[in-house]
């Protein structure tokens, strides 16, 4: 890939930065629980793939996935029953994609849901790693946010930041912050002083949050007439007796 292409993504590929001026004077007091750091160098490879979306400010989902240590979230959590879960993505988005959190030896990293709110559990120096499925027949935009950073410019996100580009069935692996066609930065769980939101721009507003937006492709339809009226009929008791095996 040589650069950006207008109505373009980033395709994920196999395997084989610029500074921005802060508008802070001083770094931010101190907080607890983690953020993410700008960790080590991974080869990541990617290219570039014409996308047009089919509403390009407007996503036609989104989810949060609030992360924090295990003390982080039991606070956060409140009076609410501790119970361990997997994050998944609420109706009509979790028919399409599934995203997963996880670590450096590929287990999914543990979870709770607090009525409409996820949160996941990480552990101060792992890594982890953000994997997204597309199970749609059509191609996805996915664009991701960590700590309300870019995960492929670095910057403050925003829907109008254009993403990676998965096709049909196929799963995305985020390993960190994309340094180049062929790097990222690996994600690490770290104290919230350590975050790259606080090393890079002093501000820790957002930490400990990673945000998907997803968009489809203009001329495809996630919704089609088809899919609703196979839902609609869908039978939650469609055997009426036993059979032998």
């Amino acid at each position: 890939m040589r650069g950006h292409v207008a109505g373009a993504g980033f395709r994920r590929t196999s395997r084989p930065a610029g500074g921005v001026s802060s508008s802070y004077a001083s770094a931010p007091p101190d907080r607890p629980g983690l953020g993410t750091k700008w960790g080590e160098k991974r080869i990541s490879l990617v290219g570039t793939v014409s996308f047009e979306r089919a509403n390009f400010n407007r996503p036609f989902a989104v989810a949060g996935i609030y992360y924090n240590c295990e003390a982080g979230i039991r606070a956060m959590a409140g009076t609410v029953a501790w119970q361990r879960s997997v994050p998944i993505l609420a109706e009509p988005a979790a028919a399409l994609v599934t995203i997963e959190l996880r670590d450096q030896s590929g287990r999914m990293l543990p979870g709770l849901i607090v009525g409409d709110r996820w949160f996941v559990v990480g552990e101060e120096g792992r890594r982890y790693t953000i994997v997204v499925r597309n199970r749609s027949d059509f191609r996805l935009e996915i664009v991701l946010s960590v700590d309300g950073l870019d995960v492929i410019d670095g910057r403050p996100a925003s829907f109008r930041k254009r993403g990676y580009i998965v096709d049909p069935h196929r799963k995305l692996v985020v390993e960190g912050f994309r340094q180049s066609t062929e790097a990222v930065a690996a994600f690490r769980f770290g104290p919230v002083r350590e975050s790259y939101a606080a090393e890079k721009y002093h501000n820790t507003h957002n930490v400990g949050v990673i945000d998907i937006a997803l968009f489809n492709e203009a001329g495809s339809d996630p919704w089609t007439s088809e899919e609703v009226r196979r839902r609609l009929k869908a039978n939650p008791f469609p055997g009426r007796f036993a059979t032998p095996p």
